[in-house]
């Protein structure tokens, strides 16, 4: 059989593959939840709930999708978190290198269009959009298509479910109270999830001690299990302990039933 005919014969068989198979991961990738579904999922990208204000290339499902040895590394922090009646909640995990590029584009974007609007202004209410790139707060490529790199924050079990997130309310920014950004049911760390500001560093001391000892005993439970922290986002943990250093681009798809 020739190239010519094989090609579009390969593409008939996937699509009339049932979704498990058209949906299977790369080698050595995992969705999170088939390794501990405990670990509670708010994947900001697939929703309008996110410095953008709409959903990312490539996130056709709200799922954590990682390397099985990241994975697999998170339950361990899950379980010594549990002793302490905590748990972890993953806003991001793989991120396909098309919505990297997206976040770059939005970026550097700077028509005054919806894309800057009061909505999005509340993740850098200290800066101008258009510096975000040139800050380091947006890049052109990250760890996070690798499969390596999640971001997360703790939770108090049992968990209570956050209220839903209206794209009409006007929420406030990032770095202001809790009780007056977007809805969230985790534990306060200074400032919200993708908070572009130098308080979310993670050793910034200007945020009240209650919310550094959070940001200490989240740190303490990921570095214990091979995760190092990003030092502009106390949210984002890599996993230290995987050879694999390419960046992929395939999409996050539903999980087959």
């Amino acid at each position: 059989m020739t190239h010519r005919l094989l090609y579009p014969l390969l593409a008939v068989l996937l699509l009339a593959a049932p979704a498990s198979a058209r949906d299977m991961l790369p080698p050595g990738f995992v969705y999170l939840r088939d390794i501990d579904s405990s670990i509670a999922q708010d994947m900001r990208y697939a929703t309008a709930n996110n410095f953008t204000g709409h959903p990312l290339p490539g996130y056709g499902a709200g799922e954590c999708i990682l390397r099985r040895e990241a994975a697999e590394a998170l339950k361990r922090v899950q379980a010594e978190l549990a002793h302490e009646n905590l748990g972890l909640k993953v806003y991001d995990c793989y991120r396909p290198t098309r919505a990297v590029r997206g976040m770059a584009s939005w970026a550097q974007n700077n028509k005054p269009d919806g894309d800057d609007s009061e909505a999005t202004r509340r993740y850098y209410p200290a800066l101008k959009k258009e510096r975000l790139f040139a800050l380091g707060y947006i890049a052109a490529q990250s760890q996070h298509s690798t499969g390596t790199t999640a971001d997360l924050t703790l939770i108090k079990l049992p968990g209570a479910a956050a209220q839903p997130f209206d794209p009409a309310a006007r929420y406030g920014p990032c770095t202001g109270p809790a009780a007056k950004r977007a809805p969230d049911n985790s534990i306060d760390m200074g400032t919200g999830f993708d908070c572009f500001d130098t308080k979310s560093y993670g050793a910034n001391t200007s945020i009240a001690p209650e919310q550094r000892r959070w940001r200490g005993v989240l740190n303490t439970a990921m570095r214990k299990h091979g995760f190092a922290n990003y030092f502009r986002e106390w949210w984002h943990y890599s996993f230290t302990g995987s050879e694999e250093p390419r960046a992929y681009d395939f999409a996050i798809v539903p999980k087959g039933r």
